[in-house]
C-alpha cells in the first residue's frame, strides 16, 4: 500500500514553528519569504488561518483549490482557512502577505456586528484606483507589526479594520446582493458549519434539517435562495471538492479516497465522481499528473 502524502499544513509556509510573536497575526513582504523559495510558494494549506495576499507590482500565478489564474494587476487574493493554494511570483514581485488566526477573525466579527463573509471563500479583488492607498495600508501594517511602538496592538487592529471595511465594500459593490433576514442568514451559516463538520459522514438531508430545527422543504428553500442549489447538491459539491483535492494533492489510492469520504463501495464512489465531474477518478488524477509534468 502506498504511503499517504497529505497536503502540507503550515502556520507560516515552510516553518514548523508557531507565530514568531505573541500576536494572532503575521505580516511580511512577498519578497521576504518567496525569494527564499525561488519565488514559488508550493501547494499547502493553513488549518486555522485566513490569509490576504496583496500583489502591488509584478505578476503571479495563483492556484486555489485546483483552479489557476495569472494576475498582473494590483489585487488582493483572499485565502480562507483550509483552502489548498500555491503562488508563483515573477522575480522581484512586490506586495505583502497578511495572515490572521480564527480567534482574531472572530474578534473583528464581533466588532463589525456581523460575519465577515468576505473571508469565507477564495476571491481575487483588483484594487484599481485604491492601489496606492492599499499599498500604504499594508506597508504601515508591516512597519507596525515589526516595531514595538506605543499602542502597537491598537494601531494594528485599526489598520486591519480599515482593510476589512474596504474588502467588504468591494464585495458588496460587486455582488450587489439584497439584504436577507438575519434568521435565514444565521440558519445558513449554521448549515455550512454542520456540512463542513459532517460531510464525510454523509448525513442525510433530514439529519441536517433536524439539527437546524427546520423542515427539509424549508432547508432546501433556503439553500436555493442563498446558494442556488438543494441541500443534497451542496453536500455533493463539498464531497466532490474534497475528492478532487485529495486526488490531486495526495498519494491516497482511489479506494482510500473512497473510504476517506465515507463511501461504502469504491465502485459507487467512482460512479458518483464520474457523474459530478464527468470523468473517472483515475482519469482525473492522470490528467492532473500530465499537467504537472508539462509545467516543469
Amino acid at each position: 500500500m502506498k504511503p499517504v502524502t497529505p497536503v502540507p499544513v503550515f502556520t507560516l509556509y515552510g516553518e514548523s514553528l508557531n507565530w514568531p510573536t505573541p500576536d494572532l497575526l503575521h505580516c511580511e513582504s512577498i519578497h521576504s519569504r518567496s525569494s527564499l523559495y525561488e519565488w514559488h510558494i508550493r501547494i499547502h494549506q493553513h488549518a486555522d488561518i485566513v490569509q490576504l495576499l496583496y500583489l502591488h507590482t509584478g505578476s503571479a500565478e495563483i492556484e486555489i483549490e485546483g483552479g489557476k489564474r495569472r494576475v498582473s494587476e494590483a489585487c488582493i487574493q483572499v485565502v480562507p482557512a483550509l483552502c489548498v493554494h500555491s503562488f508563483k511570483f515573477s522575480p522581484g514581485a512586490q506586495g505583502y502577505s497578511l495572515s490572521f488566526s480564527s480567534p482574531l477573525v472572530a474578534l473583528f466579527e464581533q466588532r463589525f456586528g456581523q460575519p465577515l463573509e468576505v473571508l469565507t471563500r477564495p476571491r481575487c479583488l483588483p484594487v484599481k484606483a485604491s492601489r496606492h492607498r492599499i499599498n500604504a495600508l499594508f506597508s504601515t501594517l508591516q512597519s507596525e507589526y515589526e516595531g514595538d511602538n506605543l499602542a502597537r496592538e491598537m494601531m494594528l487592529h485599526s489598520l486591519i479594520s480599515a482593510l476589512l471595511v474596504w474588502l467588504n465594500r468591494q464585495c458588496a459593490q460587486s455582488e450587489a446582493l439584497p439584504e436577507r433576514p438575519k434568521r435565514n442568514k444565521a440558519a445558513m451559516r449554521q448549515f455550512s458549519k454542520l456540512l463542513e463538520r459532517h460531510y464525510r459522514e454523509q448525513w442525510p438531508v433530514t439529519a441536517y434539517a433536524q439539527k437546524l430545527g427546520l423542515s427539509v422543504t424549508h432547508l432546501n428553500t433556503l439553500c436555493h435562495e442563498f446558494h442556488g442549489a438543494s441541500a443534497l447538491n451542496l453536500l455533493h459539491q463539498r464531497l466532490t471538492l474534497e475528492a478532487r483535492r485529495t486526488l490531486l494533492y495526495t498519494s491516497m489510492t482511489i479506494s482510500q479516497v473512497s473510504d476517506y469520504l465515507g463511501f461504502s463501495d469504491v465502485t459507487y464512489f467512482s460512479r458518483f465522481f464520474r457523474r459530478t465531474v464527468g470523468v473517472t477518478p483515475k482519469a482525473f488524477r492522470d490528467a492532473g499528473a500530465v499537467n504537472a509534468l508539462l509545467k516543469k
